[in-house]
C-alpha cells in the first residue's frame, strides 16, 4: 500500500469475522427471525459458507491494498468458521477465535493462530486455573494469546437492545503480569492500547517483552483521560517501541468493510511523530507477520 514512507505491505491485526453463526446467535438473543437481523442493523447478511465471506474480505482488502489480516471469530464456538476462512485464502488470513475458559469443554481448535480471551465478557479472572490451562496450551503451541482488557462495548448489542452485563473487575491488564512472566514463549496481545488502562498496559509491556499492544478502533476511551491519539502513540512508542505495536482497525461488517478512516488517522499521527520508514513498516504489518513466523 502507498504510505507517506513509500510502498509498504500493510497487515491488519484486528478484523472481526461476523459469520453466519454470529448472526444466528444474535437473532436468538434478540428473539428475532434470522432474516430480520441484517435489515435491523443495516448490515449485509454473510453467505452461509464462511469461505464465501473470506473471499469477500480478501476482495475488500485487495481494494485497499492490504496484504493480510487477523480474522477474529467473535463468538465462542465459532472456530470452524474462521479456520475455514483462512483455508479458503491461504497465506492471507490469521485465524483467531474467542474461547471462554469458563464454558464446559473449552478447547483450542487445530488451525488457530491465536486464542482470544474476554474475561470481563465471560466473568472469570485470568488467574482462574481454566484460563491458565488454555494459556499454557497456547504457549506450548507457539500461539498468540489475545486478551481484551479495559472498557468493553459491543455496538451491535446496543443496536438490538441487548444488555451487555460485562464485569470490569476482570479488565485490568496487570492481571496478565504473572502469566506473561510464567509463559515467556507465549505472545500476548492487548488490544486498543488497554482500552482505558493505558498506564497499566504500558507498565505490563515494560515489564514483559512478550506483550504487544494493538492500536485498533477509534480508541474512544481516550476521553476518560483527556488524551489524543498522538499522545497515546507517543507514550506507547516510548515504552514498547515500534517493535511491539500492531496496527489494527477493528473492522467488522459489510457494507462498511475495511475501516480505512482508522488507518488514515493512525498513519497521520505516526507521520507527525516523525517515524522512520523502518519503524512504520514494523507497526503497519511486519510485527504481525513476525508474530507467526
Amino acid at each position: 500500500m502507498q504510505t507517506p514512507w513509500g510502498e509498504l505491505p500493510v497487515s491488519d491485526a484486528h478484523v472481526h469475522f461476523f459469520s453466519r453463526n454470529f448472526f444466528i446467535r444474535l437473532a436468538g438473543e434478540a428473539r428475532l427471525g434470522f432474516a430480520e437481523v441484517g435489515p435491523r442493523l443495516g448490515w449485509d447478511v454473510p453467505p452461509e459458507d464462511p469461505a464465501g465471506l473470506a473471499r469477500q474480505w480478501a476482495a475488500e482488502l485487495d481494494l485497499h491494498g492490504v496484504a493480510s489480516a487477523a480474522l477474529i471469530a467473535s463468538i465462542p464456538g465459532d472456530e470452524a468458521s474462521v479456520i475455514a476462512a483462512a483455508c479458503a485464502c491461504p497465506g492471507r488470513f490469521y485465524a483467531y477465535a474467542m474461547v471462554n475458559p469458563a464454558a464446559l469443554h473449552a478447547r483450542i481448535a487445530d488451525g488457530l493462530r491465536a486464542i482470544c480471551l474476554f474475561p470481563a465478557m465471560h466473568g472469570y479472572r485470568l488467574e482462574d486455573e481454566r484460563a491458565e490451562a488454555l494459556i499454557a496450551e497456547a504457549a506450548s503451541r507457539r500461539m498468540a494469546v489475545f486478551v481484551h482488557c479495559g472498557v468493553l462495548t459491543v455496538g451491535v448489542r446496543k443496536k438490538l437492545g441487548l444488555a451487555s452485563p460485562f464485569d470490569m473487575r476482570y479488565s485490568n491488564p496487570l492481571d496478565l503480569h504473572r502469566l506473561a512472566l510464567r509463559y515467556p514463549q507465549a505472545r500476548f496481545v492487548v488490544p486498543h492500547f488497554g482500552a482505558g488502562y493505558l498506564r497499566e498496559a504500558l507498565m505490563l509491556a515494560d515489564l514483559c517483552p512478550n506483550v504487544y499492544l494493538d492500536t485498533s478502533s477509534s480508541n474512544s476511551w481516550m476521553r476518560y483521560e483527556g488524551l489524543d491519539l498522538k499522545t497515546v502513540f507517543r507514550r506507547a512508542l516510548d515504552v514498547a517501541g515500534a517493535g511491539r505495536l500492531l496496527f489494527g482497525t477493528d473492522s467488522s461488517f459489510f457494507p462498511r468493510g475495511w475501516n480505512r478512516a482508522i488507518f488514515e488517522s493512525q498513519v497521520k499521527v505516526l507521520e507527525e511523530l516523525g517515524l522512520g520508514a523502518s519503524e512504520a513498516r514494523l507497526i503497519l504489518g511486519e510485527n504481525l507477520r513476525q508474530l507467526f513466523s
